[in-house]
């Protein structure tokens, strides 16, 4: 059960992904406008410090909801029953595209995974041959291809807790990481090394940690026509008139290439509501569904217009009566 004083919140309080901030914003206003329950409470804090706060605990101390750029870990499944946080309904909303941009005063990049690896990892293998790897020495985009750009490799991308920075190392980088033999071969050898080989960015000047607000990002790219950004599609959207994003693999994002997964670089967003608030803090149930209404999140959903990509229908039916029904997670859906 929860704590009494649990009950003196009316308010529903929402944490998580920068991603599905703005989508869940749009739903927030609209829920506060429409209903007689208050406006929820938003906060970006990242994915994974989303789960963190949110597998902390059952209380009025502790959010209601949690948004995700990125499917919730068995570790952190484990650390929520853990907690006492035992019954999590899973909400996927629809997909999004990781995309690599700067601004439309300089030009369009044409990368491949491969590149964006080479351009972007801490260690890369020898430039001069063989299987070993050493300190990334590539300083110029042309360092890597004498067609790339003859500028400074300058990237601003988002911070560990980010479930678009965790999408990017698992999607972009370990794609670009595997065309090597040698090391897609460590794989079945040693994971965990594997892992740091492909996963670890840069920490020598390139590549630059940002924070959680891909707004800061964008803001960047449009005073500084060199720096190249990584965010979210619906970030890319908002501000197609300033910036573009590069081809990856030769393949621009789009939502039809984002939607059939055609782009390399896409992934799916979620939200997890703590049952166990529901029907104590008001509105949980009734925020998540209209959220998950035809109206909002439908092919021609008010939340197409600010760049989420829809899921098919079929499985929109089937997660809105999951979401109907508060149907808990077995953690089995994430081994």
């Amino acid at each position: 059960m929860i704590s009494a004083p649990a009950m003196a919140r009316d308010t529903v309080n929402v944490v998580g992904s920068s991603t599905v901030y703005p989508f869940a914003t749009v739903v927030a206003e609209r829920f506060g406008r429409n209903t007689d329950f208050p406006t929820p409470k938003l906060e970006s804090t990242g994915s994974g410090g989303g789960f963190k706060l949110f597998c902390a605990g059952i209380g009025t101390e502790h959010p209601d909801i949690t948004n995700a750029s990125r499917r919730m870990k068995p570790s952190e499944f484990e650390k929520c029953q853990s907690n006492g946080v035992k019954d999590i309904t899973e909400v996927k909303i629809g997909a999004d595209g990781i995309v690599i941009a700067n601004s439309k005063e300089s030009g369009r990049m044409d990368l491949t995974l491969k590149e964006l690896f080479l351009a972007l990892a801490k260690d890369v293998p020898d430039p001069d041959g063989g299987e070993k790897l050493v300190p990334n020495p590539y300083q110029k985009w042309s360092d890597i291809d004498a067609s790339l750009a003859d500028k400074a490799i300058r990237v601003m991308g988002p911070p560990p807790t980010s479930g678009t920075r965790d999408a990017f190392v698992e999607i972009a980088m370990e794609g670009g990481c595997k065309t090597y033999d040698f090391i897609a071969k460590i794989k079945s050898e040693d994971k965990s090394r594997f892992k740091s080989v492909c996963h670890s960015m840069r920490e020598d000047g390139p590549f630059v940690e940002a924070g959680e607000n891909d707004n800061l990002i964008v803001q960047r790219l449009v005073q500084d026509k060199d720096t190249m950004g990584i965010f979210g599609y619906s970030f890319l959207m908002e501000n197609s008139g300033e910036i573009q994003a590069s081809t990856v693999n030769g393949v621009e994002p789009t939502p039809e290439t984002i939607a059939d997964e055609e782009y390399p670089v896409a992934r799916s967003l979620f939200f997890y509501i703590k049952n166990a608030h529901v029907g104590v803090v008001p509105g949980i149930q009734e925020y998540a569904e209209e959220f998950t209404s035809e109206g909002a999140w439908g092919d021609n959903g008010y939340l197409v217009d600010v760049g989420l990509i829809p899921n098919p229908r079929d499985v929109r039916m089937k997660t809105a009566k999951v979401v109907k029904e508060l149907k808990p997670m077995t953690g089995n859906e994430l081994k």
